[in-house]
């Protein structure tokens, strides 16, 4: 069996006031490719992904060198101030490579349209340079970039239907807010589960979802580190330094609202994420996870076959995916 691609199976999940969200199921129907240990270089070949264009059938990094001088350990005491929310290159956290040079992307444009991409959800190869507390893009190659990644977006992204219409009289969006980062953890077992927490029905944005740990990166942070600090934030799970492995797996254009019949976005951010790979069992993870009350609700291992059931529902429509004997429809 191959390994489900990025974004491969769009899977929608209900929430309490009865309404749906999308993100990427970016699931293996057998196991996750071994990534190297933290700080090796020239990754090579991570995996097959059929699907994609027969022009880049892979991810490759060559080259690529993780992030500089990240602990393993979130940082202590309060979190650093955030910069005021300008346009300037200095707080700016999303960057598109343009026209010779990096500038700020816009809250109100789509990312995956102003790098060219077509109508529809994707994935498209995306050059990327992954800068502490930044990440720049660019749809070809440029000086400083890295990874290729791909990058890809609901169907029903509210920014690219802003893009093809304009938005009601008298509704607007910030014209010089820009575009945060966010990383998501995918955190996999030695015995080849996956994490998934459900964050709280009281949350003001994407209540009672379940969602791998993660979320928004400080100023000046680097990208791992702050995907770290926001799984032990929410789940209490210190990872120790050389106890696991890591690589980056794919881009997500995120909007809050997500639909745009909802009403306008009042958040973008453009999400990365990543596959820490532990040397610790399911069990012994479980028995040191002290989940965050104010975030989380419930949490969840999937096992292999759970997660290709679940990368297999096709998102946007009412065709259920395979079913595997027990599995119940829907998880609580």
């Amino acid at each position: 069996r191959q390994p489900t691609e990025f974004g491969g199976g769009l899977n929608e999940v209900q929430t309490a006031a009865g309404g749906t969200h999308s993100g990427p199921v970016i699931l293996s129907a057998h196991h996750w490719p071994r990534p190297r240990r933290w700080g090796e270089r020239n990754w090579g070949l991570l995996a097959s992904h059929h699907g994609w264009p027969p022009t880049w059938p892979h991810l490759n990094f060559p080259g690529f060198s993780p992030p500089r001088g990240g602990s393993a350990k979130p940082p202590g005491g309060a979190r650093r101030p955030s910069p005021p929310r300008g346009r300037s290159m200095a707080a700016a956290r999303v960057l598109l490579f343009q026209a010779g040079r990096p500038e700020p992307a816009s809250f109100a444009r789509s990312v995956c349209g102003l790098l060219g991409a077509r109508p529809g959800p994707g994935p498209w190869p995306t050059h990327c340079d992954l800068k502490r507390g930044q990440l720049v893009l660019s749809a070809r190659p440029f000086p400083g970039a890295s990874v290729r990644l791909p990058l890809q977006r609901p169907p029903f992204c509210p920014f690219a239907a802003l893009d093809r219409q304009p938005a009601p009289p008298g509704a607007a969006l910030p014209p010089a807010r820009g575009v945060d980062l966010a990383v998501a953890v995918l955190l996999q077992s030695s015995d080849q589960t996956v994490l998934l927490t459900r964050r709280m029905v009281t949350l003001s944005v994407s209540p009672n979802l379940w969602v791998p740990p993660g979320g928004r990166v400080e100023f000046d942070e680097e990208l791992l580190d702050g995907g770290l600090r926001e799984l032990w934030e929410e789940t209490g799970l210190r990872l120790g330094q050389g106890q696991f492995s890591w690589v980056p797996l794919g881009l997500w254009e995120s909007a809050y609202p997500p639909r745009l019949s909802w009403g306008l976005p009042r958040y973008h951010h453009i999400v990365l994420y990543v596959l820490v790979v532990t040397q610790e069992s399911q069990q012994q993870l479980q028995a040191r996870i002290q989940p965050n009350p104010s975030e989380v609700s419930a949490l969840t291992w999937l096992g292999p076959d759970v997660a290709a059931a679940v990368a297999a529902t096709e998102d946007g429509t009412d065709t259920p995916g395979p079913r595997l004997q027990g599995l119940p429809p829907s998880v609580p």
